[in-house]
């Protein structure tokens, strides 16, 4: 009989992606939606543990609006922080593996080397101190079976991002100011998705050791050097894009400066690191040109 793979918010970008890399595999994969599944609910989750007995969940579900969360903190906790303390008691009790997504915002972002996968949390924002809440939830309850993959920069065909926007942008303006002082990996959901898929695989075999793991793409740029590589891909002048400072675009949520994300542990764990940002975006960018312009 296959493994189940339960998939926890199917609606979102990633989530749709893992659920395409998931039906190439011999897995029966279940996806539940926030409508389907209130993973903040125990009766719920419990419920869905016992129709679907799963080996591997994947927390795909996640209060995402950064800078709603500084104004709705309590209620970005409760998805980001008491969900996966209830999924993670449940796959104790039921003997599933948890994966879960969590982002490079658990950090203080004022660093200047790749953060590591021990390297000291120190979140700047309700977003990232509800999504550290979360981490630890699921590391103190599945010590052996609890798996945090941090992300940072997500962009897919799936749904709304910054490689979508600016897409879009490109056609409605000459120019466009974008910001130059803040670092990080775009990471195609595609790439992730796929060590998502592998993780979970070596985590059943007993080859993938429990905690934390660091899943971007290899290289770093600016949002500024993101988007000229946009901007290159559609044909367009990438000196259409300006730099800007981070001042110019204050926003409730502070973000973070340098959100570089070293990657040792899924090499040590056998699976091959995700590609750098400039290839993937180059493979990506035909179905996310068609998404935004069909």
């Amino acid at each position: 009989m296959s493994p189940v793979w339960l998939v926890t918010g199917a609606a979102g970008m990633l989530a749709r992606d893992l659920l395409a890399a998931l039906a190439h595999e011999d897995v029966t994969a279940v996806a539940t939606d926030r409508e389907a599944l209130d993973i903040a609910d125990p009766d719920r989750v419990g419920e869905a543990f016992a129709a679907h007995r799963p080996s591997v969940v994947v927390n795909c579900a996640a209060w995402t609006a950064v800078d709603d969360a500084e104004s709705q903190e309590d209620a970005a906790l409760r998805v980001n922080g008491t969900g996966p303390a209830v999924l993670a008691r449940a796959c104790r009790e039921h003997g599933a593996v948890l994966l879960h997504v969590s982002t490079d915002y658990v950090f203080a972002g004022d660093g200047a080397r790749p953060y590591g996968e021990d390297a000291p949390t120190g979140p700047r924002s309700a977003y990232g101190r509800t999504k550290l809440a979360g981490e630890r939830a699921v590391l103190e309850t599945l010590p052996e079976t609890g798996y945090v993959i941090r992300t940072a920069w997500l962009y897919g065909a799936g749904g709304g991002n910054f490689v979508r926007t600016m897409i879009r942008l490109e056609g409605a303006r000459e120019t466009l100011d974008v910001v130059d002082d803040q670092r990080g990996q775009p990471t195609w959901t595609v790439d992730l998705a796929a060590r998502l898929v592998r993780l979970g695989r070596a985590a059943l075999a007993g080859t993938a050791p429990a905690g934390v793991y660091h899943g971007t793409s290899g290289g770093e740029t600016t949002w500024f050097g993101f988007t000229q590589e946009i901007f290159r891909l559609l044909g367009a002048d990438p000196a259409r894009v300006r730099p800007a400072t981070s001042e110019a675009f204050v926003r409730p949520a502070p973000r973070p400066a340098f959100s570089v994300l070293a990657q040792s542990r899924f090499e040590a764990a056998g699976i091959e690191p995700i590609q750098d940002w400039r290839t993937a975006l180059g493979e990506a960018f035909p179905a996310l040109l068609a998404a935004e312009r069909p």
